[in-house]
């Protein structure tokens, strides 16, 4: 199992020089990821500083070396494919092919659909989402590319550089559990960022999740499983918790910190390091 710190992009995390020191110190405690949100604004109620989540990944990815790095999630429909596309071939250069890309339609529980004049319609939203895959991939293809679709419509383009990582950037799907469509699509990808709005995972969930995937895979190259929480630093109690998701699949761990997290707190957490299985 690999293991990730997980922050806003807003809030107490959001600025570009602070993540970048954090990623750089994760980096030196052994953690292997550090991925951070995607928000434009954290929502009518939360007033706080968010900063932009490409700009402040470009940052990370200039005070690292190793470990991976990406948006956990970017919400298609509110990007612009073409240029996410750039965004995120720059992203794989500057970091010598460390990003992930983590996608899913999102939602507007922070109004950013509502408030910007954006449709809140969720089956048009999963429309953009997958025509906006064709179109990444075909770009980071850097052969000639043209599209032609109900949402986005592009002719004779052709982006170069390709990618660093090949045959492509990885790409984890979101999804929302029990809902079967989202982790269909993500079995053609490379990884599922399951959400649940009813209540808690638990270990037994990610095992029904990986069986569902396995039934929709079609390609036998590796496939990750994300899984989110808290871990308290104590290494048998750690243990006893997270070796039941790992025996049902989950390949990577994201500690999670709030919004609110103190900067003091994330330090102490960052530098005890990640759990040991």
């Amino acid at each position: 199992m690999n293991f990730a710190i997980n922050v806003p992009n807003f809030g107490t995390f959001g600025q570009p020089r602070l993540l970048a020191e954090l990623a750089r110190e994760a980096e030196e405690a052994g953690w292997d990821g550090f991925f951070i949100w995607d928000h434009i604004d954290p929502g009518p109620d939360v007033v706080e500083p968010t900063t932009d989540p490409w700009i402040a990944l470009a940052a990370m990815a200039m005070t690292t070396s190793t470990i991976k790095l990406g948006a956990m999630v970017t919400p298609i429909p509110r990007r612009r494919p073409t240029k996410l596309a750039r965004e995120i071939v720059a992203l794989d250069h500057l970091s010598h092919g460390r990003v992930i890309l983590g996608l899913g339609i999102g939602t507007d529980r922070r109004k950013e659909y509502s408030r910007f004049g954006e449709t809140t319609d969720s089956k048009a939203h999963a429309e953009m989402l997958d025509e906006a895959l064709e179109i990444l991939t075909g770009l980071w293809s850097g052969e000639p590319f043209s599209y032609r679709g109900k949402h986005y419509q592009l002719q004779d383009l052709q982006f170069l550089p390709k990618p660093v990582q090949q045959p492509r950037i990885p790409i984890w799907i979101a999804g929302t559990w029990p809902y079967k469509k989202p982790f269909q699509r993500a079995a053609q990808w490379d990884g599922i960022t399951p959400i649940r709005r009813d209540r808690a995972f638990v270990a037994e969930d990610y095992r029904e999740i990986s069986a569902y995937i396995q039934t929709y895979r079609t390609s036998k190259a590796p496939f990750d499983i994300i899984a989110s929480g808290q871990t308290t630093g104590i290494y048998a109690q750690d243990r006893s918790v997270l070796t039941p998701y790992a025996e049902a699949g989950v390949t990577w761990w994201q500690e999670s910190l709030d919004w609110q997290t103190s900067i003091e707190l994330a330090r102490i957490l960052i530098h005890q390091g990640p759990p040991h299985l």
